[in-house]
Parts: C-alpha cells; sequence; structure tokens
C-alpha cells in the first residue's frame, strides 16, 4: 500500500521513542515478560515488576524452576492473576522446548500469548516481519483512514490487522510496531489526542472530517455484576486461618481469609461457623473494588479468638508472621494492612 503513514510514523519515532528497560535488548525473555506484565497495566507501575522479576529469575530457567506461589507472590498488586500463571506455565513450556521458540507460530503455542503478544515479541526480539495490533494501533488506524468498523469485533480484527500488515514495512518490522504503540500511547491517545502539530495531521480523515472524538468505534460491553464479599481476618494463638482459591473464578490460586459470599448486600448466609467466641471488630465497610465486568463490595473483620472455631474444609493455619509469604488480592491486602496496623 503506498502510504505516507510508515515513514512518518518512523521518522516521529526516531526522535520520540519511549526510553523503556527493555528496548536495546534482543533478548526474548526480557521482551516477552515485559508484553506480558503490560497486556493490562500502565508501562510506569509495570516497569517495577518488571525490574524485580528480572532481578529475582534474570533467565527463563530460573522463572520455570520458581513455584507458582513464588510468581504469584511477586506478582502481587497487579491484577488478572491469570497472567502470572501463564507466565509461569509458558516458562516451563519454553525449557521443554529447549530455548524461546523463534517463530510466530511457536511463540503464539506458549500459555498466554495472543496474536499481539506473538506478533510484538517476534518482530521485536527476532526482526519477524508481522505487524502487532493492540489497542493504541487500533485507534491510530481508525482515525487516520477514518474506519468505523467496532474494533471489538470479528470484521474489525480482520480488517485492522490486514491493514497494519499492509503497511509494515518489512525491513523495520520492530520500529514500526514499537513506533504504533508508542504513537498511540504518546500522540493519538483516547482522551485529548495531540492534533495540532501532529505529524499525520495533513492526510488522517479523523481530523479533516471532526471524528476524532467518534473513532473508534467500540460495541457495547457486557453488563457488569456485582457481588458481596464478607471477609474475617480470624487470629487464634499467633495464628490465622487462610484457604487457596480454587478454579474457575476470579484470584484462582490466590489466598484469603474466612470469606462469605452473599447473593446481595445486607443479606446473611450460614455457613456453620459459630461467631460467638472471642472478640468481633468490623474495620471496614462496604469497600468498593473495581474487577473486569465486576464490581465488589466488601466488609472487612477481625475475629479474635482463643479458641479454633471449626471453618469450612480447605482452611488452614499458619502462623501470622508468615502471612507476607502467600499471594493475596489486593483487597485482601487492604484487609490485612488494616488488621496488623491496629495492634
Amino acid at each position: 500500500m503506498n502510504c505516507s503513514l510508515p515513514p512518518s510514523l518512523l521518522r516521529w519515532f526516531e526522535s520520540h521513542a519511549r526510553e523503556l528497560p527493555w528496548r536495546g535488548t534482543h533478548d526474548p525473555y526480557a521482551i516477552w515478560l515485559s508484553e506480558i506484565i503490560l497486556q493490562q497495566t500502565r508501562i510506569q507501575q509495570g516497569m517495577a515488576y518488571w525490574e524485580r522479576f528480572m532481578h529475582r529469575w534474570p533467565t527463563v530457567e530460573q522463572l520455570a524452576e520458581a513455584t507458582e506461589d513464588q510468581v504469584l507472590r511477586e506478582w502481587q498488586g497487579l491484577g488478572y492473576y491469570s497472567r502470572a500463571r501463564h507466565l509461569h506455565q509458558a516458562a516451563r513450556q519454553i525449557v521443554g522446548m529447549g530455548g524461546f521458540p523463534t517463530t510466530y507460530e511457536g511463540i503464539r503455542s506458549l500459555k498466554g500469548v495472543g496474536d499481539y503478544t506473538a506478533a510484538a515479541i517476534g518482530s521485536i526480539a527476532f526482526g519477524l516481519p508481522v505487524a502487532a495490533v493492540d489497542g493504541n494501533v487500533y485507534r491510530v488506524l481508525a482515525r487516520y483512514f477514518g474506519i468505523d468498523t467496532p474494533i471489538n469485533s470479528t470484521a474489525g480484527k480482520k480488517e485492522f490487522t490486514a491493514l497494519a500488515q499492509s503497511l509494515l514495512p518489512a525491513t523495520r518490522a520492530s520500529e514500526f510496531n514499537q513506533a504504533m504503540m508508542d504513537f498511540g500511547a504518546m500522540q493519538c491517545t483516547p482522551q485529548s489526542p495531540l492534533c495540532q502539530g501532529c505529524p499525520l495531521e495533513e492526510t488522517c480523515v479523523a481530523w479533516h472530517d471532526g471524528r476524532v472524538g467518534e473513532l473508534p468505534v467500540k460495541l457495547r460491553k457486557v453488563t457488569v455484576r456485582e457481588r458481596y464479599l464478607s471477609y474475617y481476618y480470624v487470629r487464634c494463638g499467633g495464628r490465622v486461618a487462610i484457604h487457596q482459591r480454587g478454579e474457575g473464578d476470579i484470584w484462582q490460586g490466590l489466598w484469603e481469609p474466612l470469606l462469605i459470599e452473599t447473593s446481595e448486600k445486607g443479606k446473611t448466609e450460614d455457613i456453620g461457623v459459630d461467631f460467638g467466641k472471642g472478640r468481633l471488630t468490623l474495620f471496614r465497610q462496604g469497600v468498593k473494588h473495581v474487577l473486569t465486568h465486576r464490581i465488589l463490595w466488601a466488609d472487612f473483620f477481625l475475629w479474635e479468638t482463643d479458641d479454633r472455631p471449626t471453618l469450612p474444609e480447605g482452611y488452614i493455619w499458619i502462623p501470622e508472621s508468615d502471612i507476607g509469604d502467600y499471594a493475596v488480592p489486593r483487597l485482601v491486602e487492604m484487609l490485612i494492612e488494616d488488621c496488623l496496623s491496629s495492634d
């Protein structure tokens, strides 16, 4: 395709590229790690986690040797914990392969790696001529070409992927993909894009048609569900009770104190626990915690007792001093911080 977009973007990138610790390397492990961390995370937050992981596990072999609990503990605070589990599983896949795969198909076969991530890793680490299409790229292309096909539709994904691939300079795939990402993140932003003085201003359809604020188009999102949680931090004889969350729900594999979930706000559920022993203190009430497609409302209690209560199956008692060794959701971390700071 004869288009002024690629050369203009590459020129812009030469003077505006973000300085990131994983740039300047072709180490596929470092690049893969950065891409997984940044899937649902802002760069400023993700950078600290990337540095922490690289310091603790400098190679994929070392990451593969870690336990899932250790990986989840380092990941704590980033959310979307399936990414951490997939990261760990993929590390073991890579070791089993004898090294990092060097083809798009091989990279795409890794656990937790989708089309965009495989293209980003492949182009940056190995120079593979594959376009990486993320939210930034969708936005730039939709505005520049004036495309109103919904970007989260099947037709939209095919259309934008084909368009990005047709624009890709085969010998500069790494630079072009990173230029598109940076341009969307810094210049062609979701809100208040820097259209005045933009290097694409003269040829941008959305700018000339006054449609910058309308593009890209997205299909309506799914309904957000509300859930109501009551957490009880049970303390007895220097120990606390926790259990590990199972599969098929949020926070799989993470740990939490005694939980009672109700179907509606203010409703009580009988789970066979006798709360008559010891002292029960309400620390926080109605805490709102937002996840993708869910809004959680949580009450936090401290339950101090001299006699261990009978709890549902699956709970274990650990020394309270060891609680920091267990990966917990951020919501639970807030409860623990409140309880420990009250001592």
